[in-house]
């Protein structure tokens, strides 16, 4: 017998960790099969700027908060390289004239080095952050409010064009303009105005640049997000009119403890009002119609730089190809019915949403691609494992909305198809789901027999009598070549009564 063995390659786990003005922030990962997975996120709220005063002195007390959280980063860090750890310090310690005392006090208990950064360089990073993680390309408006500055980046693909930073942000705006957790419109008013005036020599740069679309990342517009979700639209897409109704809702009462709107944590809603006029003045100063929260951020993009190797075109596809590497996707397979799927994806022209139409075909391409990752648990059920992977994943690539879908898709890409567990993700159309459904449901069939399959890739795909029936026809004698799959598509035409879809093959 031999007893050698291969080396396995090491798995190389690292740490980004974002000391900021209101919460500190640890993100632990490694690198699988090409792509970052994290282990476990930390996250303390420190309110280092609480501790700031007008002289920029730092306080005893709030550099003992931050000592205590890192004291705690500490004790998760253990066994980590020191080269595997970036930990970067933001507003409030660039602020803080005696920085060195708090920098003195975390040595004692945190011995990896802090790096403090311009205000540039965490708007390039936050930028990066986004950029790794959203499905975006073209050009980008890029927000982020943090407890003691505002970042502000145009950028194209992962480059960023103007990244700027001005001192502005939810807990400085807090002290200063919202004392003992009063609110005012007088108040509120003045908090705007001082955000306009500190970027107001950004506005026109920054709009002759012009963007595609609009993100923002970090606390307040998450906040802001979930309360549009939670009271005006489930898509959680901020827009100018919606901002407004949501400003009038906290101006109705006269203290932070009085705020009653869903959504909102009662433990954010401190700075959740001085953010809120950050971000109004945010959508006047630049003309901003309409903005989607991303989740990275300033410790996504710290983690990305970490490894080189992941700045690429295509987050997405570097999201998919480490997946199904991951769980061993059978790759011919996943190719085949990923190509029957776009043949008929784009014969497809009942769009309800005919804007969202390379959208949605692109999740379908990419659920084509990774139906089959449930096999790695078992065949049995293999849609609803399937789906819980990908439903519990971390897919940078994709926003809520387009996971969810992909969820979706893959867990009915088989068997019944129970109507009541099909949920829709808000953005999108119910039509425009059940059609992309039917597609990847028809391509597996197609193409069950696998390495024996037999290509169709002329066949006729027509849609008629208001999108409810299909109607397949296949080139001469294919059906008589391949008598299960005529049988399969023949059950497939008696479940899809159950979506008011009327299938006919020939």
């Amino acid at each position: 017998m031999n007893n050698t063995r291969e080396t396995a390659t090491p798995v190389r786990e690292f740490a980004a960790i974002d000391l900021g003005s209101n919460s500190f922030h640890m993100i632990i990962a490694r690198i699988v099969n090409g792509s970052i997975q994290v282990l476990s996120r930390l996250k303390q709220r420190v309110q280092l700027a609480q501790g700031l005063d007008e002289n920029n002195h730092l306080s005893q007390a709030a550099i003992a908060r931050g000592v205590a959280c890192l004291a705690l980063f500490a004790e998760r860090l253990q066994g980590l390289p020191a080269e595997n750890i970036r930990t970067v310090g933001t507003y409030t310690l660039r602020q803080a004239v005696n920085k060195a005392d708090f920098l003195n006090a975390a040595k004692a208990v945190f011995p990896y080095p802090i790096n403090i950064i311009s205000g540039e360089d965490e708007a390039k990073l936050i930028y990066s952050g986004v950029c790794h993680t959203q499905p975006e390309s073209g050009r980008k408006l890029v927000v982020d409010i943090g407890g003691g500055s505002t970042e502000m980046i145009v950028g194209d693909g992962f480059k960023p064009l103007l990244a700027n930073s001005r001192n502005m942000g939810c807990v400085s705006f807090e002290v200063a303009f919202f004392p003992n957790g009063t609110i005012s419109r007088a108040q509120f008013e003045r908090a705007r105005q001082t955000a306009l005036s500190r970027m107001a020599d950004l506005s026109e740069p920054y709009r002759t640049l012009g963007w595609d679309t609009v993100l923002g990342s970090s606390g307040t517009v998450k906040t802001v997000s979930q309360i549009v979700q939670a009271n005006f639209d489930p898509s959680g897409l901020i827009t100018a009119e919606i901002l407004a109704t949501v400003i009038e809702r906290v101006l109705a009462v006269d203290h932070f403890s009085k705020i009653n709107l869903k959504g909102l944590n009662a433990e954010r809603a401190s700075v959740f009002v001085p953010g809120l006029a950050i971000l109004s003045a945010l959508f006047d100063n630049y003309g901003i119609e309409q903005m989607r929260y991303s989740d990275g951020a300033l410790r996504e993009g710290v983690m990305y730089g970490l490894e080189k190797a992941f700045v690429v075109d295509n987050i997405r596809e570097r999201t998919i190809d480490s997946l199904m590497e991951h769980f061993t996707v059978d790759q011919a397979q996943a190719l085949r019915v990923t190509d029957t799927a776009m043949l008929l994806g784009q014969k497809y022209a009942c769009w309800a949403n005919e804007q969202q139409a390379e959208e949605l075909l692109n999740i379908l391409f990419c659920a084509a691609f990774i139906h089959e990752i449930g096999l790695c648990i078992n065949h049995k059920g293999v849609q609803k494992h399937s789906a819980y992977i990908i439903e519990h994943s971390d897919l940078p690539g994709f926003d809520y909305h387009q996971q969810h879908l992909l969820t979706q898709l893959v867990r009915f890409h088989i068997g019944p198809v129970n109507l009541d567990e099909l949920t829709i993700p808000a953005r999108y159309a119910k039509r425009d789901v059940v059609s992309l459904l039917v597609m990847l449901r028809l391509a597996i069939i197609i193409n069950r027999s696998r390495q024996a399959t037999e290509p169709a890739e002329r066949f006729a795909f027509t849609i008629t009598e208001k999108c409810g029936l299909w109607r397949l026809a296949f080139e001469p004698n294919y059906l008589a070549r391949n008598p299960l799959t005529e049988k399969e598509l023949n059950e497939e035409g008696a479940l899809l009564h159950a979506l008011g879809i009327k299938l006919e093959i020939a």
